[in-house]
């Protein structure tokens, strides 16, 4: 039996998940720890807009895993020979070929490679079809705004808010600044004739001020509990600029446009080596 952890954001579950309908497919038995998405301080399980089912793993069945049973004969063996954690964290942010390999296990990690879910790319496409998405007069007008612009549409994603944060500064800092975004402007502008920019973010007030000229949209009126709904609206989008997030990694991936440009930093993260995350549609800067 294999278990997938799920844990933070919309974008990192669909990694999650993704890699769940991997190993399914594979023939193996596999369930889903939705545990973590509970509780005080926890990102809640996102993955319902969606519609999509799994088996989850019940404590029995997770304790088992990380050996963490409190009878007194499971206290006493582990006294006499160790604790026997069947947990198996990502190697890294690198595709890693044992998490494929590894049974039993109870996977932790974030899997934002398509390498692991490529063989089944059309049945991960058809599971992400936002079916219980409700649309309202907030989703419906940037919707149409959107389709107006027909293949000229452009997201771009600017991620602020916990990556401004100075104890992530050694992650994020210096990665997708001012001028970067400047010239990934210009670079579609060269790509895409009458390009027409529709700007997500978690800050769209500052986004407003900052790039709120020459006939570009700021997306506005959402919800961190309803990010599904910008999501679904930059796959809408004939192309994307992406920050260095899951969410607009998605936002891109699922765009069915076969003609796309997607313009991503060509680094993700600093201090760490994350190749396996680009896809070949896109173009690094």
């Amino acid at each position: 039996m294999v278990i997938v952890q799920l844990s933070g954001g919309l974008g990192n579950q669909m990694f999650e998940y993704a890699l769940y309908l991997r190993l399914k497919s594979m023939g193996k038995e596999v369930l889903v720890d939705d545990t973590t998405c509970y509780g005080p301080g926890q990102r809640t399980k996102q993955l319902d807009v969606f519609g999509v089912s799994y088996g989850a793993a019940d404590e029995r069945q997770l304790r088992r895993m990380t050996d963490s049973a409190m009878d007194p004969l499971s206290r006493a063996r582990r006294k006499l020979s160790g604790r026997r954690d069947l947990s198996y964290r990502e190697a890294g942010c690198d595709f890693d070929p044992l998490v494929l390999e590894k049974d039993p296990a109870l996977l932790q990690g974030c899997f934002q490679s398509e390498r692991y879910f490529g063989e089944i790319r059309d049945q991960v496409r058809e599971a992400y079809r936002f079916r219980n998405l409700v649309t309202n007069r907030r989703v419906e007008e940037y919707r149409l705004r959107i389709l107006e612009k027909k293949g000229a549409s452009v997201a771009v994603h600017l991620r602020r808010g916990d990556y401004l944060d100075p104890k992530y500064a050694g992650l994020y800092q210096g990665i997708c600044t001012d001028a970067w975004y400047g010239e990934a402007i210009r670079l579609m502008k060269q790509k895409v004739p009458g390009a027409a920019f529709f700007f997500f973010s978690n800050d769209p007030d500052w986004v407003k001020e900052r790039y709120g000229g020459a006939g570009n949209v700021t997306v506005e009126g959402g919800s961190e509990d309803a990010g599904y709904e910008d999501l679904y609206l930059m796959s809408l989008c004939g192309h994307q600029i992406i920050a260095n997030s899951s969410f607009s990694w998605w936002g891109a991936w699922l765009n069915e446009n076969p003609d796309k440009t997607v313009i991503a930093p060509k680094r993700w993260l600093n201090g760490r080596s994350c190749r396996d995350i680009y896809t070949k549609e896109m173009t690094l800067l």
